[in-house]
């Protein structure tokens, strides 16, 4: 016979197997589910390497979908506009979960046609932001919206390299994970 800790009873025992099995298998279940379709316009689809779909291809999200996931906040220079400004938008992190992302890297797709290859591990690291707003007012087309690629880079001084601009892709329109 084995000895069980010390005050966890037979219960409690498997209640915790049950908790760490339910760890992985609720996220795999929830990974097959489809995304609920955009009702609004779709300003952006996701692609590629992803388990969560809500159509052919690909995984289309509009503002109210992509607010629903969580908007954070971001304070920081950027190289195209004057002093610090707020950005508010969905960490990319949260849209790549929710499509169920398994690449290492993402090409992410501007209005014209810009194009450029992003590591995943900057979305984590960096929180970087899909923005919508800049100083409370929603980015327009025909000024880097109506989605802005956005990293925090007044909190990270390896950001302010002129090589991470880059990066910063604004009128987004796709994301493709590899």
């Amino acid at each position: 016979m084995r000895n069980r800790p010390a005050g966890l009873a037979p219960f409690a025992v498997l209640a915790i197997a049950a908790l760490w099995l339910a760890g992985f298998i609720l996220p795999a279940a929830r990974a097959a589910e489809p995304l609920a379709r955009p009702t609004g316009p779709v300003v952006l689809t996701v692609t590629g390497a992803i388990a969560r779909t809500n159509g052919p291809g690909g995984a289309d999200f509009d503002q109210a979908m992509l607010e629903a996931l969580g908007v954070e906040h971001i304070t920081t220079t950027t190289n195209w506009t004057d002093g610090k400004a707020i950005f508010d938008g969905v960490p990319v992190s949260k849209v790549l979960q929710a499509v169920g992302a398994t690449g290492t890297s993402v090409v992410a797709s501007a209005l014209d046609e810009y194009s450029i290859e992003i590591p995943i591990q900057h979305f984590t690291r960096y929180g970087v932001l899909l923005a919508m707003r800049m100083n409370g007012r929603p980015l327009p087309a025909n000024d880097k919206g109506p989605l802005w690629i956005v990293y925090p880079r007044d909190d990270h001084p390896e950001l302010r390299d002129p090589s991470n601009n880059a990066y910063w892709v604004w009128q987004l329109r796709t994301i493709n994970v590899r």
